[in-house]
């Protein structure tokens, strides 16, 4: 979201409509209301209806981590249920298999420690600076590529 967003002792600077985000994010809107309906539900982001209405962060973004985004957006970061924190299940070899004891364990962890390391305040330091992602919507989420 634009640094402008940002919450002032609670307030919002400003709401953001979902089309100046799609149009600054390169996110068709579509898509992008999906998220920020998933963000929304999970207290990451905050919505006012109407005119003048739009979305703002929640908090401030020094407080957001980005696990808690990437959680509420897609759920899991685990690759796997049974070794899932939050989502676990139960698998009848989980504890005689090498791989989930080892590696998926390990990229769990390993993913988890950098999400919880950095906050949304990270990514506005990038939008102040003008930095853009949108070239790199083209490299995500290409399975079978």
């Amino acid at each position: 979201m634009p640094a402008a967003s940002e919450p002032q002792a609670g307030q919002p600077s400003r709401w953001i409509s979902s089309d100046e985000i799609s149009e600054a994010t390169g996110i068709h809107r579509p898509y992008l209301v999906r998220i920020l309906a998933a963000l929304t539900a999970k207290g990451v982001v905050k919505s006012k209806k109407g005119i003048g209405g739009g979305y703002a962060l929640a908090r401030k973004p020094q407080l957001i981590s980005l696990c808690e985004v990437v959680r509420a957006i897609d759920g899991p970061v685990a690759p796997l249920s049974c070794i899932s924190l939050n989502w676990h299940e139960e698998c009848v070899e989980q504890e005689r298999c090498h791989a989930r004891n080892t590696i998926y364990t390990r990229m769990r962890d390993a993913m988890l420690a950098v999400l919880q390391e950095f906050s949304v305040q990270d990514l506005v330091v990038d939008a102040r600076q003008g930095v853009s992602y949108g070239h790199c919507l083209g490299h995500l989420l290409k399975p079978n590529a």
